[in-house]
């Protein structure tokens, strides 16, 4: 069948890689080498350790390890992860947090389905956690769905999102990630024409290719030179015998990985001999800067193929949100019917994925809207993944996203009610 022994001839290299890397390491650390005082033994075994564990990630859903969060009382307060929706290709999962008064500010997170598991956005929920009640979109691999399931599109992706939105009732903030920015952007013109009562309060957008012709990087450049032809050719492939999807055709994670990896060659080489001599020279921990980053980096997840497909020749090549022809289920969606949903924009000044101006672009399909519900922030200095971790999300941008969440809260938010006892004293 088209694709599964070059499916499964990826996974046998993954599967001896990580076999190589245990022998290595097992070997090199018997005993018996003490005796022989040479370096080759300590950084065959580092080499080995390395390369067991990075190849042993990429066939691992990390856990999203939030396990507790302070509360306003400086206590611990127990993390529960709860599948609210399930359903075949994604869940609906809330962190409750328990022994706390719950938040007033309802967020759902729409997490990337582009390669990486939906806990990429770990420190993201994290960091919103103490001050909101956290859901986030948890996609599953395609591998792992049997073919009985059905397909899985951008506009099932679509019609996924306005469920869980609907879900959670119009008290909802958005907050939209990378890949599914233009789909949530979908999904709140669709109910605002097919549900008006469950759109949400706010809809933040970040770094996400609305209009990809907008700002061009080396990723809408790939999507210009390559026929949709030439890509199911060069990218699709068939689940073998291992997965439960045996038969389904996929983008493999592992054909994504790589793409990831050659785009920044250089720095991962480095990254992984630094690794090294610091695991021969005996300065290297089980959760160091390393292993935090790549433990996540490297666990990948295929997409099903009619989903990457309809992507790269609907958003990218066609530009069917950008110029406001995308169809959702036989209904053409506009977005000018979205008059009620307040709008944020997030962009990075060095986003080398979804460069400044792709984003900003759904600032001018919202006609329906007036300015003091449109908003736009461009992150000096802030790369793809800056946006919505580290330094710049904590510091800068998470206190303008929820500050605008408040603002447009209906009075239901801090910020309204601080702009309610400004006009009360005015």
């Amino acid at each position: 069948m088209k694709g599964m022994a070059t499916y499964d001839l990826m996974e046998s290299i993954r599967n001896t890689n990580e076999w190589m890397g245990a022998s290595a390491r097992a070997f090199a650390s018997y005993p018996l080498w003490g005796m022989v005082p040479h370096p080759m033994f300590k950084v065959m075994s580092a080499w080995g350790r390395v390369t067991e564990r990075s190849f042993a990630r990429m066939v691992i859903k990390p856990d999203w390890g939030i396990t507790s969060v302070v509360g306003e009382d400086v206590r611990d307060h127990i993390v529960e992860e709860v599948v609210e929706v399930s359903r075949p290709f994604g869940d609906l999962v809330r962190f409750r947090v328990h022994g706390r008064p719950e938040k007033q500010r309802r967020v759902l997170l729409c997490a990337p389905m582009s390669g990486h598991y939906a806990t990429l956005l770990r420190s993201t929920v994290a960091s919103l956690l103490p001050d909101c009640e956290v859901w986030v979109t948890d996609w599953h691999n395609a591998r792992d769905i049997p073919v009985s399931e059905g397909k899985f599109d951008i506009e099932d992706y679509t019609l996924y999102l306005a469920d869980f939105i609907r879900h959670m009732g119009p008290d909802t903030h958005v907050i939209a990630i990378c890949q599914p920015v233009p789909l949530a952007l979908a999904a709140t013109a669709y109910l605002a024409e097919t549900d008006p009562d469950a759109q949400p309060r706010t809809l933040t957008l970040m770094g996400g290719p609305v209009d990809p012709d907008a700002a061009p990087t080396e990723v809408t450049d790939f999507g210009r030179r390559v026929t949709m032809g030439q890509l199911e050719h060069l990218a699709i492939q068939r689940v073998g015998f291992k997965y439960k999807g045996v038969g389904r055709l996929v983008y493999p994670g592992l054909l994504q990985l790589g793409g990831f990896i050659s785009m920044n060659l250089e720095r991962h080489a480095q990254a992984f001999s630094d690794k090294i001599s610091s695991e021969a020279r005996g300065d290297a921990g089980e959760r160091d800067k390393h292993n935090r980053f790549y433990d996540e980096y490297l666990a990948v997840m295929d997409m099903t193929a009619e989903f990457y497909l309809s992507t790269v020749e609907r958003i990218f090549k066609d530009r069917e949100i950008a110029r406001n022809e995308f169809v959702v289920d036989g209904h053409k969606v506009d977005f000018a019917a979205i008059t009620k949903v307040a709008v944020k924009v997030v962009e990075g000044e060095k986003d080398d994925i979804s460069a400044p101006g792709q984003c900003l672009a759904a600032l001018d399909l919202l006609t329906g809207l007036e300015a003091s519900q449109k908003a736009a922030h461009l992150e000096p200095g802030a790369g793809h993944y800056g946006i919505f971790a580290g330094k710049s999300w904590r510091n800068n941008i998470r206190p303008l996203v929820m500050d605008f969440m408040d603002t447009h809260s209906g009075g239901g938010g801090q910020g309204a009610r601080r702009l309610k006892v400004a006009a009360s004293n005015g």
